[in-house]
C-alpha cells in the first residue's frame, strides 16, 4: 500500500513548510472540533453556528487578505485550509469561503478605507457575518439579468427586489447586495446591515444538499441604504464576477477535500470488508476503481497547485479558474459515487461521510457556475465565440 494513499504523487514535497503547517493545524482542527458535530447537524438541518468564534481564532476568516486582521496566507495555504475544510463538509467550507471570499473579499478590493476599517477586523473575528446577495429567483447563471434596483435618493439609494439561495442570509450581520442602478443600468455593490429598514430574510428550508448550510432569501422593500454603504470601486458587473472568482478558487480546491475523504473512507472500508471470504480490496473491479479515484484526485491536486502559482503571480485567468472549478466538481462527484458504490448499502447511511458528501456536491456543483456556464466559458476563450446566449 502507498506510504500516503492521499498524495500519491508525493506532492507535499512542493509545498512550503509553512503551507503544510496550516494544512496539518487545520485538518487536526477539523478532526478534532468539526467533524463530531457534523452527523446531528446535518440530520437536524443546522449550521453548527459554536464553530465561528474557533474559525476566528484559527485564521480561517478572510485568511488571504492582507492587513485589517487578516494574516495574508499565500494562495497555496488558503486553497490548502479549503481543502481540508471541505474534508469535513461542503457547508462549512461555504461559510468560511462566503465570508471571506465573497463578503470580506468585496469589501477589500471595492470598498473605501473606511468601509474597510470599520468592517474587515469585525468579520475577521467573527464577531460579524456576512452573506453575497446576487443571485435571484430568475437570474443565476444569468447575472446581468437581475432586477433588484437600485434607485437614487437624498443621502443614499432605495432598493427593491429579491434574492435566492443566498448561503448564510438569515444570519448575517451585513448583506454586500448587488442591484441595477435604475438610471445607469449598471450593476452596483451595497453593504446592507441586518437593521436597515425595508431589509429582511427568510429561511429556505427542506434542503437534500448543504443541509448544515444557512440558506436563505434576501427581500429588499424601500430599504434605504446611505450613500456610505455603496462600495465606491464596484460600479459593474465584473466586480460581482470578480468576487465569485475568489471564491470558485477556493472551491475548486475544497471539493478535492470531500473527494479526498470519500477516496480514503472507500479505501479503509475495502481493507477490512469481507465478500466470498476475500477483502473487498483484493477484487480486480474494486482495485480499478480504487485507481480510477486516486488518479482523478492526483490529477486534481497537480491542477490546484499550478493554478496557486498562477495566482501568486497574478497571472490566474478568469477561464483558468472556471477550469478547474468544472473539472474538479466533476471529479469529486465521480469519486464520491464509486466511493458509494465500494460501500454498497453501507455508502447511504450517515454512519459514513459518503452520502454527505455526495448530496452536497451535487450543491457545489452547480453553485457560483454550472459545469455548462464553465465549460463555455472556457469554449468562449478557445474559440472567441459568445455561446451564452443564441
Amino acid at each position: 500500500m502507498s506510504s500516503n494513499p492521499l498524495d500519491f504523487l508525493n506532492l507535499q514535497d512542493l509545498f512550503k513548510t509553512e503551507d503544510l503547517i496550516v494544512r496539518d493545524t487545520v485538518s487536526d482542527f477539523v478532526k478534532r472540533e468539526v467533524i463530531p458535530l457534523l452527523q446531528k447537524a446535518h440530520r437536524e438541518e443546522v449550521f453548527p453556528k459554536e464553530l465561528i468564534p474557533r474559525f476566528a481564532e484559527m485564521n480561517l476568516l478572510g485568511s488571504n487578505i492582507k492587513g485589517y486582521g487578516c494574516p495574508g496566507l499565500n494562495s497555496v495555504a488558503y486553497g490548502l485550509i479549503m481543502q481540508e475544510l471541505e474534508r469535513a463538509d461542503s457547508g462549512i467550507r461555504s461559510f468560511c469561503s462566503v465570508q471571506g471570499a465573497l463578503v470580506m473579499w468585496a469589501i477589500f478590493s471595492y470598498g473605501s478605507e473606511e468601509q474597510k476599517k470599520q468592517f474587515l477586523p469585525e468579520l475577521a473575528k467573527g464577531k460579524k457575518i456576512g452573506c453575497f446577495g446576487l443571485t435571484e429567483p430568475d437570474a443565476g447563471s444569468d447575472p446581468a439579468s437581475i432586477k433588484c434596483s437600485a434607485k437614487k435618493t437624498k443621502g443614499g439609494w432605495i432598493l427593491n427586489g429579491n434574492k435566492m439561495w443566498i448561503t448564510n442570509g438569515s444570519i448575517a450581520d451585513l448583506a454586500v447586495v448587488w442591484a441595477k442602478n435604475s438610471e445607469t443600468n449598471n450593476i452596483q455593490g451595497f453593504l446592507v446591515e441586518k437593521d436597515f429598514k425595508g431589509f429582511s430574510t427568510s429561511l429556505m428550508k427542506g434542503k437534500f444538499s448543504l443541509r448544515i448550510s444557512v440558506t436563505s432569501e434576501l427581500h429588499f422593500q424601500d430599504c434605504f441604504v446611505p450613500d456610505s454603504h455603496i462600495l465606491p470601486e464596484a460600479t459593474a458587473l465584473k466586480s460581482a464576477l470578480g468576487c465569485l472568482n475568489q471564491a470558485r478558487y477556493g472551491i475548486a480546491w475544497g471539493v478535492v477535500g470531500s473527494a479526498m475523504q470519500c477516496y480514503q473512507t472507500a479505501l479503509e472500508y475495502a481493507g477490512v470488508r469481507t465478500s466470498f471470504n476475500k477483502h473487498l480490496s483484493s477484487y480486480q473491479l474494486v482495485q480499478a476503481k480504487l485507481v480510477k479515484m486516486v488518479q482523478e484526485i492526483s490529477l486534481a491536486q497537480l491542477l490546484n497547485l499550478h493554478i496557486a502559482f498562477l495566482k501568486e503571480k497574478e497571472t490566474l485567468t478568469p477561464e483558468q479558474i472556471s477550469l478547474a472549478k468544472m473539472n474538479n466538481c466533476k471529479m469529486a462527484l465521480q469519486t464520491a459515487r464509486q466511493a458509494r458504490d465500494i460501500l454498497g448499502a453501507n455508502g447511504i447511511i450517515d454512519e459514513y461521510p459518503i452520502i454527505r458528501h455526495l448530496l452536497n456536491l451535487e450543491t457545489v456543483n452547480t453553485y457560483e457556475g454550472t459545469e455548462d456556464i464553465h465549460r463555455l466559458a472556457v469554449g468562449r476563450s478557445l474559440t472567441g465565440f459568445q455561446a451564452f446566449k443564441a
